[in-house]
């Protein structure tokens, strides 16, 4: 047996791997058979079908969701247990629909999302545009369009309105073959989708004489694809500024004449036709990649690559600055200003954080049953009062020459105190030596203390009132720098720039899709009224891949609410081609005001 590993080809087909995989599955089955002939072991070839679909099923990758098909739901399950009694080969056909409308899916959002780049691109001003072609296209295109435009400008002086016109064709250039490209894979995957909707029950039925029928019907679908967008290479502009060349012209592979005319099919037969088809999606896959990369928009690098320079220097500047004040430079400075720091952290941790909830805990739970002793002491003033109190009685009672009773008002005493002082202060050097002018003047000074000492009293109690305010006050910062942070931790957890976020942002991306949805099933139905089939094709096709990404951005949000099951029922009536209009926009409506996940946020529960 000669060894075929020095072959050119970089790698065997998916045809030899498959049959290599089939052959020892079959021989291990075999030996098993023949080391443990016991009934349990008959599994009517289940080890060796999966075994040999393993290489096939890791090859083809799956997305997270993907649209269902338009199949009766009851019977999906019953018609795949006895597709498998029928042919090994019939019922991989429900994998090979989902693969063909995933793979569409795929590529049709991602020309959708170049196509919304340049068709926002094309909507700015003039200037915005220039800027676009000098600034966001790399150093390369920099260089060359600034050199141009001086050039021009040199030269007759139209430099920016010949940037202007480049910039226009350069971006309607790909509007074009974006746009044209999204119109044959939406009729495409409506094709496909109505294809399979409208042989669904009898696929369910009777697979085995319904599947020859779809196969072909999927083999002619393929065609017309190829007819459509077959031969970009062909229509190229003239000076176009697509770099490089286009690929070579996309031509799927047919199913013979004689397999079309059949009405049953051998399993053979069946093999060769689904392994056709995934041949024609591979091509398809290698086509579009090819076809697309040159005219997608830039990548995120491309687009800011003057921050990024920018910001490379700046950390280059950094590093050379800190490098010269690093130990590798015999310097001190990172080690002090390390330390400087590392205390600056640590005191303001102690100051704003740590003593401000320590003095609110203090607060709360302690001040108001142990106190710790004020300026002034309510006992203290008390003492000062009564001590006022017996001398204004002594000396009322000497001036008036009369017995006053103990629970006297000072008020009606002092002002005794006042009249005698106004009296001595007539004749105040007879009132030092013989009279009462000292005696009322230190009544007075006595009177002046018991003031003091009581607002004392006051200030102190309103202060120990605001201990907590104070230690509030002092916890601000360390509190609003943690509220920031929070803030940043929620923004990202809530992954707001997609659809499939949580926050506010993502919550109106997912109702501009229904309203996508809305827009796009209007459309369908005019052009349907208008006799206009093609385009009702890709009206419907858009339907299907704008519900496809409401799918992916709502499951998760519908699940955790427990709205799944309704809201997925919802997005597969909407699919149906056979329903009505009305009926759809009907469904998309009750959506928009029923389900949670779809809801303005300023209407949630």
């Amino acid at each position: 047996m000669e060894d075929s590993s020095g072959s050119d080809s970089p790698s065997p087909p998916p045809n030899t791997v498959r049959a290599m995989f089939a052959f020892y599955s079959s021989y291990i089955h075999n030996r098993l058979r023949a080391f443990f002939p016991l009934s349990a072991i008959s599994v009517d070839g289940y080890l060796s079908r999966r075994i040999a679909n393993l290489y096939g099923t890791a090859r083809r990758r799956r997305r997270k969701t993907c649209l269902p098909l338009p199949l009766p739901s009851a019977a999906s399950t019953t018609s795949l247990d006895r597709a498998s009694t029928v042919t090994s080969e019939g019922s991989r056909i429900f994998e090979v629909l989902e693969d063909i409308i995933d793979h569409t899916l795929r590529n049709l959002h991602n020309v959708q999302k170049n196509l919304l780049f340049w068709q926002s691109t094309a909507e700015c001003s003039n200037t915005r545009k220039a800027y676009f072609m000098i600034c966001q296209r790399g150093p390369g295109a920099f260089i060359d369009g600034t050199r141009q435009m001086i050039r021009d400008s040199l030269a007759d002086g139209s430099g920016f309105q010949k940037l202007h016109c480049s910039a226009s064709s350069h971006i309607s250039e790909r509007i074009t073959v974006l746009t044209s490209l999204r119109y044959s894979l939406a009729t495409f995957l409506a094709k496909v989708y109505m294809e399979v909707d409208k042989i669904g029950e009898n696929l369910v039925k009777d697979l085995e004489n319904s599947l020859p029928s779809l196969l072909v019907a999927i083999n002619d679908i393929f065609l017309k694809l190829e007819a459509s967008i077959g031969h970009f290479h062909a229509h190229r502009q003239t000076g176009s500024s697509v770099d490089g060349s286009y690929s070579v012209p996309l031509i799927f592979a047919k199913l013979p004449e004689v397999n079309q005319e059949g009405s049953q099919w051998t399993e053979c037969e069946i093999k060769d036709a689904i392994n056709l088809i995934y041949e024609n999606l591979q091509r398809l896959d290698s086509y579009l990649s090819v076809l697309v990369s040159k005219h997608r928009k830039p990548r995120k690098l491309t687009l800011y690559w003057m921050r990024y320079s920018c910001g490379a220097l700046g950390i280059s500047f950094c590093s050379l600055w800190l490098l010269r004040h690093s130990k590798l430079m015999g310097s001190p400075d990172i080690d002090n200003w390390i330390k400087e720091a590392k205390d600056s952290t640590l005191s303001f941790w102690n100051d704003h954080v740590e003593q401000p909830i320590l003095a609110i805990r203090d607060e709360l739970f302690e001040t108001f049953r142990k106190r710790q002793k004020g300026v002034m002491e309510r006992e203290e003033v008390q003492l000062t009062a009564d001590s006022l109190h017996r001398m204004l009685l002594a000396f009322s009672e000497q001036t008036a020459g009369k017995k006053f009773p103990e629970n006297a008002s000072d008020q009606e005493m002092l002002e005794i105190v006042m009249v005698r002082y106004e009296k001595e202060l007539m004749h105040p050097i007879q009132g030092l030596v013989g009279g009462e002018l000292v005696r009322a003047l230190l009544i007075q000074v006595q009177k002046l203390k018991l003031d003091i000492e009581e607002a004392m009293l006051e200030l102190d109690q309103i202060l120990r009132a605001n201990e907590i305010n104070f230690a509030i006050l002092a916890a601000l910062p360390a509190f609003f720098i943690s509220l920031i942070l929070a803030m940043l931790v929620r923004a990202w957890f809530k992954r707001d720039t997609r659809a499939e976020g949580r926050g506010r942002v993502a919550r109106v991306q997912r109702r501009l899709l229904l309203v996508e949805i809305e827009r796009a099933t209007m459309q369908f139905q005019s052009c349907k009224d208008q006799g206009l089939e093609n385009d009702a094709d890709c009206m419907y096709g858009l339907v299907l891949c704008f519900l496809d990404s409401l799918h992916c951005a709502v499951e998760g949000h519908a699940r955790e609410t427990g709205e799944w099951i309704c809201l997925r029922q919802d997005i597969v009536d909407l699919a149906k081609p056979g329903l009505q209009t009305e009926y759809k926009l009907s469904i998309a409506s009750r959506m928009e005001r029923v389900y949670d996940c779809l809801l303005p946020s300023s209407k949630r529960r």
